[in-house]
Order: structure tokens, then C-alpha cells, then sequence
């Protein structure tokens, strides 16, 4: 079965350290859709945060796809349209709100319209590897969003949301996630997308469920697909793929599951598995 479909997560996959796509990575995957080989972007990034590298792939030109916010939802490159969503209710959106106010060294985040909202009592910096680090400020404007501080972000919630995304510095986090995650267990889907950040979506959201239920109307069937990615919410969609790849540079939980591994990010493993796997993009 030939492959239709390429998936890639973009923090730590998709993206070199420094944020851009690769020169060689950018040819490979250029020359993909020009054979008409559809590339999806599945992040937890909102969709504002994948606009500027579906566009440095001309993505857009191509029907290209979006799965943002962990796979709360799908949004066609070209049209705009959305495709699939699977917000958090209100409701769900306050309660989470309201318990991450117990633990005070935990800073929540959510978007909304152009703007992304952090409590003042977040402060600028959280401590990662012992030094201060400017989280909310590079996760606002790294996603295409002003930066706004207000007093209590739950007035703000006046319909549905993607996501809600905390941060805080990786040792409280791995020492508290249980307690974060433990109300709502079994309701909603809770997870680790970095070492300081932990987020939360609407019940059984992943990337997996956002692709299967994109890609059938689309007649892409999932042994037709080959995604990359490197972390924990990266999971699903590997084991979903015909062809699930690790990053070197992933989680050990994802390469145990994953069928092959590639090279890391900064040295073109997406590049390097797809030249084995598709021979054409070698002409």
C-alpha cells in the first residue's frame, strides 16, 4: 500500500530548535505534495501556532490539514473550514479553572479570539533546568497571540474551549500531576505535552481519534499514512498509522511503541524515513 498521508507533530519533530523547517526536510516534504501526498500538521498547539509553518511548507495550495489543540480540532489549510472539534464545555472549562487554583505554583493558560490569557499572579518566568524561563510570553507570541494578564481567567469563559493548558516548573509537576489530573479522571483527557506543560481537552481527545475522523470521507485509509512524532500525545497517532515513527529524540515510551525510529529533528529524521519509505522523492 503506497502512502497518501504524512502526519508530523512540530516541537521536537517537525521543527529544528530553533523553530524553522530544515532546508532538506522543507524539499522532501515539498516534492511529497507535488506527487500529491497530503501532509497533516498534529500538535497541541492551537491552530494560530501552525499557520506560519503550514505556509513554509505552501500547504495551503495543497489542501493540507491542521489537527491543533492535541486533536480537539481539524481545520482545512486552504478553505479555513473546520473539519472536526471537540472543544471543552464551559462548564468543564470553570471546574478545571477553579481546582488549578489550589495549587499556586500552577499557571493555567487559554486562548481566546487574538489573545491568550495568564492570571497576574502567574508572574513572567517559571524555573526550567534552574533558570528563569519566559513561558507565557514565547507561548503567546509563538502561537500568533497578544499576551494578556488579568486577575481570574474564569469570567472569561463564555463558550466552549480547545483546551486549557497549565505550566509550571517540571519538578512540581512531576511531583503533583496526580493530584491535578484526579477530579477529573474518566471525564476528560489529561496529559504531559512537555516537561512543563500539562493540559487538559475534552473527554477521549487525541490525535488519532481527529485523524480517523478526517480521513475516511477523505477515501485515506490509515495503513496509507505515515506520521512522526516525539512525545507523549504522540502516541495514539503512531499506533494508529500504518507507519508510526520515533524521533531519536522521543520519549522512551514512544520509541517502545513506535515501528522504527529516525534520526532526531535537528538532523532531518523526517527527511531520512521518508526518502526509505517513498523512493520516488529520491529523483
Amino acid at each position: 500500500m503506497s502512502i497518501r498521508a504524512i502526519v508530523m507533530d512540530i516541537d521536537g519533530t517537525l521543527a529544528t530548535r530553533g523553530k524553522r523547517i530544515s532546508p532538506r526536510t522543507k524539499a522532501v516534504l515539498t516534492k511529497a505534495q507535488s506527487m500529491g501526498i497530503r501532509l497533516i500538521l498534529a500538535s497541541g498547539r492551537p491552530t494560530n501556532g501552525l499557520l506560519r509553518f503550514a505556509d513554509m511548507l505552501d500547504m495551503p495550495a495543497h489542501h493540507g490539514l491542521l489537527v491543533s489543540y492535541n486533536g480537539a480540532r481539524v481545520t482545512d489549510c486552504q478553505s479555513g473550514n473546520i473539519l472536526f472539534r471537540q472543544p471543552l464545555s464551559p462548564q468543564e472549562t470553570r471546574g478545571i479553572l477553579e481546582h488549578i487554583k489550589t495549587f499556586p505554583k500552577l499557571h493555567p493558560m487559554i486562548d481566546k479570539g487574538a489573545f491568550m490569557y495568564v492570571p497576574k499572579s502567574a508572574g513572567r518566568f517559571i524555573p526550567v533546568d534552574k533558570k528563569p524561563y519566559p513561558i507565557f510570553f514565547f507561548e503567546a507570541h509563538g502561537n500568533g497571540f497578544r499576551l494578556r494578564r488579568v486577575k481570574d481567567l474564569v469570567p472569561l469563559v463564555d463558550g466552549p474551549v480547545d483546551k486549557v493548558l497549565t505550566a509550571a516548573s517540571p519538578e512540581y509537576l512531576q511531583s503533583h500531576w496526580p493530584e491535578i489530573a484526579a477530579p477529573f479522571r474518566g471525564s476528560l483527557s489529561c496529559m504531559f505535552t512537555s516537561a512543563f506543560y500539562f493540559e487538559f481537552t475534552a473527554k477521549d481527545v487525541d490525535k488519532a481519534k481527529a485523524l480517523d475522523a478526517v480521513l475516511p470521507s477523505l477515501g485515506i485509509g490509515r495503513e496509507e499514512i505515515i506520521a512522526f512524532g516525539d512525545g507523549q500525545n504522540d502516541l495514539s497517532m503512531l499506533r494508529y498509522a500504518g507507519i508510526g515513527v520515533a524521533m531519536e529524540n522521543a520519549v522512551p515510551q514512544l520509541k517502545d511503541a513506535a515501528d522504527e525510529v529516525t534520526l532526531s529533528n535537528s538532523a532531518d529524521g523526517i527527511a531520512a524515513s521518508l526518502l526509505k519509505h517513498i523512493p520516488e522523492l529520491n529523483g
